[in-house]
């Protein structure tokens, strides 16, 4: 993982409609491989990879970082080597690094960095040149099929263009691969610094998994800045759930300098999908990104902000990884889909959001529980076939579906959706505001507000708290007092009476020193 230059334009124009066609690929018969768009073991049972990066070429001393990681829930982890742009990791080096896997009870993604911007970094190597390491390790590697995926070259390709390009290169790469009588699983990474902006992976993935004799190639994402938006995740994992390929999120992370990626609907996605991913990376970042460290120096008991998110925050690794049945865990050969869990009914409402219940779902193991999803923001995780919604705003419309999920990731497809309205604010009031700005100007603007009542009240009263800078200079159909940023109106002698259901509005003009629009007010 290196620097970015995302360019965001050309991915957003071309997010329409992605042109890769599906196909069904076969599978090797050994270890670890691909079974239409999932990845499994052996034995046919569901392996969803969750894990982070470890920069081993770089710190070859700490191997105590496997233990490390597997502690914190991981299953997998995805290893950092060097044939030789920096110091060679040779084939003992390498034997050694799948032995602390396997005695940690890890599946071992080893990489190469050596590939990591080709055509626009110096020194960068060709995937050809990636191919020439595997070769030169490829003692250590025999047999190792069950427990190891080969990464074949990090980021291969920078933004700028090469010749054999990413779709030729990368075919050229996998099938020196087999010819050199590797069987394993083999992941490929995305061009332009693993983001794939221009969608050359999305667009050229059949040829390339075609390419694979074995039919048993995984597609990685790298996704920073390029994918700062839920809409720019769910259409990439969408083009390759159409296509029937299998995708990995290779890398990602919290925040970087070519923009803010969206963590939480990468993370989201992933589990609703039954996708991997790995965020970068566990410790040793420099060049600034220094942030990116899940963990300080190394040591698991010292979790950074990024750390507690992706280990144990919601779709963390801790809640959702399960250890390869290689290993002891998984759940027995598991694959099947868990059947459509029924159209979730809003049975209560109550002040601080929906209980919601809907008819269980049913699997052939077991089903392990249920997420609510409002679109791609997951609300709520349970075990159970309800779920009560907490943290909504009030007034407002939810349209909500269910996903049910089994022991071994395998998801449902999401229920017939449900719309409901929260009805009463914090506290049970009887009556709750609803704000808009009507109009807005330099330096002003106009606001409305309707106080809406479940039961009858003969007054009301709310407060609008504003940022320093605001000022209400005018209202109308309202009383109103003013203390610092805190404007509270009541109601006029002649609209303080609302029945049960009904409403009154109130108007104001607003003044404010800043540009854009005007600060939202909170209520009180």
């Amino acid at each position: 993982m290196r620097a970015r230059l995302a360019v965001l334009a050309a991915f957003l124009i071309a997010l329409v409609v992605p042109s890769i066609v599906a196909i069904t690929p076969a599978h090797a018969a050994t270890g670890i491989h691909v079974s239409g768009t999932k990845i499994v073991e052996a034995d046919g049972s569901n392996l969803i990879l969750r894990g982070t990066s470890h920069a081993h070429t770089w710190y070859t001393n700490r191997t105590a970082s496997f233990a490390g990681i597997k502690s914190l829930g991981a299953n997998a982890v995805r290893v950092v080597l060097s044939g030789g742009r920096w110091t060679p990791n040779n084939a003992a080096d390498v034997a050694n690094v799948v032995s602390l896997c396997k005695q940690n009870k890890l599946i071992c993604v080893l990489e190469n960095h050596d590939t990591t911007g080709y055509g626009e970094q110096g020194g960068a190597y060709t995937l050809d040149q990636a191919v020439d390491y595997w070769v030169g390790v490829k003692s250590a590697l025999d047999g190792q099929e069950d427990y190891v995926i080969i990464n074949i070259g990090n980021e291969p390709i920078g933004n700028t263009a090469v010749t054999p390009g990413w779709t030729e290169a990368t075919s050229n790469a996998i099938k020196r691969m087999r010819g050199a009588g590797f069987d394993h699983a083999l992941m490929v990474d995305a061009p332009n610094w693993g983001q794939d902006w221009s969608f050359t992976m999305r667009d050229n993935a059949r040829t390339v998994a075609a390419a694979d004799p074995d039919k048993n190639t995984i597609f990685s994402i790298h996704m920073y800045g390029v994918f700062d938006t839920s809409a720019e995740v769910i259409a990439y994992m969408d083009a390759f759930k159409t296509a029937g390929l299998p995708l990995v999120v290779g890398e990602f992370g919290h925040d970087h300098s070519d923009g803010n990626p969206d963590e939480d609907t990468i993370m989201a996605q992933a589990q609703a999908r039954g996708l991997g991913y790995f965020g970068w990376s566990w410790s040793g970042n420099g060049g600034g990104v220094e942030y990116l460290d899940q963990v300080t120096d190394f040591d698991a008991n010292a979790l950074t902000s990024w750390g507690r998110r992706l280990f144990n925050g919601a779709d963390g690794i801790a809640q959702t990884a399960v250890e390869a049945k290689i290993y002891g865990g998984g759940s027995g050969g598991d694959t099947e889909d868990p059947s459509r869990p029924g159209t979730p009914v809003a049975s209560a409402i109550t002040s601080s959001g929906a209980t919601l219940t809907w008819t269980a779902s049913t699997d052939n193991v077991r089903v392990t529980g249920y997420d609510v999803y409002r679109g791609a923001t997951r609300l709520a995780s349970t075990t159970t076939n309800s779920a009560t919604l907490t943290g909504l705003n009030a007034n407002t419309a939810y349209t909500v579906h269910v996903v049910a999920r089994d022991a071994a990731g395998n998801t449902s497809a999401a229920s017939a959706a449900t719309t409901f309205t929260t009805l009463t604010g914090p506290g049970g009031s009887a009556c709750t505001p609803g704000y808009k700005v009507v109009n807005a100007w330099q330096g002003g603007f106009q606001g409305e507000v309707t106080i809406n009542c479940i039961s009858a009240v003969t007054s009301w009263k709310t407060t609008l708290t504003y940022p320093a800078g605001v000022n209400i200079t005018q209202n109308w159909s309202s009383t109103l007092s003013a203390s610092g940023g805190a404007f509270t109106f009541t109601n006029a002698a002649w609209n303080g009476s609302v029945p049960a259901g009904g409403s009154a509005t109130f108007g104001f003009i607003g003044t404010w020193s800043g540009s854009g629009a005007p600060p939202a007010p909170a209520f009180s």
